[in-house]
């Protein structure tokens, strides 16, 4: 040992971090539900070493968008026949985040967040957990509709399934998806006399009623309904449902059902042209990936609490 220091030589040895004999693999996964909650659709694109592609899929008739990205992932783990170490990506953050980082402390606080309510989708992530203890796998994000080959390809086979159920942009926002009773209730009315605008809105939770309200100069009312609903819904805390009442079909349908097809277009339109307000769908997207959202028609007392919001708006200008 003295002689190889002293003539400087040294040996490097290079230890692969995977177990001997594993398959390699790269998967690619996506998920979704049009409306939110609604018929829903999964998919799995699984690539091996040798350049061979498998493709897996399925949905459910009545579901929503993180638990199709969950039912994805653990779909395509489950396919694998024997230990694997695997590259996986997917464009949900939820996902991504949940395994890496959040699991861990759900647990061991018995499956409450932070806040102390309930973890939601308890049944898949114990069953992701299982396989991702299994393989080796490392997660990956991939940003969604930005034209990665195998994120488009799964987009568009988890989409088939989605319409094979009866979903899509043509379909209506339910009225009858029951509201979880931890739920926030958000009353929303926004007025605008040429491009001054003014809302208002009450924001009902379990603790109580707190009103907000708000303005802006150089506005439309689409545009301010996006960014007042964006306000209420980032007031409330992480992960908190929330059912969204609102007069405006722009954003109602917008949120359950236009923005699917929006983001599967790279945020164009049906006939090509740029989504407006472009800047504000995708924050709100970010925000129906984090918590649940249910967008139900301003009927019965829902009505009437916007007609009283109609006329207290206008006393703000």
């Amino acid at each position: 040992m003295g002689g190889a220091s002293s003539a400087g030589c040294y040996i490097l040895a290079v230890v692969s971090t995977e177990p001997v004999g594993w398959p390699t693999l790269v998967i690619y996964t996506d998920g979704g539900a049009s409306p939110n909650p609604g018929p829903g659709g999964w998919a799995a694109v699984i690539l091996d070493s040798s350049g061979d592609v498998e493709e897996i899929s399925g949905g459910a008739p009545s579901t929503t968008n993180n638990r199709m990205e969950l039912q994805a992932a653990i779909s395509a783990l489950a396919a694998l026949r024997k230990p694997s170490a695997v590259e996986l990506y997917t464009d949900s953050q939820y996902v991504r985040q949940g395994i890496t980082s959040w699991l861990g402390r759900w647990r061991a606080q018995g499956w409450r967040r932070r806040d102390g309510g309930a973890v939601k989708n308890v049944d898949l992530w114990r069953r992701l957990e299982g396989l991702n203890k299994r393989h080796r796998v490392r997660w990956r994000w991939v940003k969604g509709h930005a034209g990665n080959e195998w994120n488009e390809r799964v987009d568009a086979l988890a989409s088939a399934e989605i319409e094979s159920r009866g979903g899509g942009s043509s379909a209506e926002p339910g009225s009858d998806e029951a509201i979880p009773p931890d739920s926030a209730r958000i009353f929303l009315k926004v007025r605008c006399v040429g491009s001054r605008g003014a809302w208002i809105a009450e924001l009902v939770t379990p603790e109580g009623v707190i009103e907000r309200s708000g303005g802006a100069r150089g506005t439309t009312p689409n545009r301010l309904e996006l960014e007042s609903v964006l306000e209420l819904l980032g007031a409330l805390p992480p992960g908190q449902p929330a059912a969204v009442y609102t007069g405006n079909d722009y954003l109602r349908r917008g949120a359950a059902l236009w923005i699917h097809a929006w983001k599967r277009n790279r945020w164009r339109t049906r006939s090509g042209g740029p989504v407006k307000n472009a800047e504000l769908w995708h924050r709100l997207d970010r925000q129906l990936e984090e918590r649940r959202v249910l967008w139900p028609a301003p009927t019965g007392d829902a009505g009437e609490r916007l007609k009283e919001l109609k006329e207290r708006v206008r006393a703000l200008f």
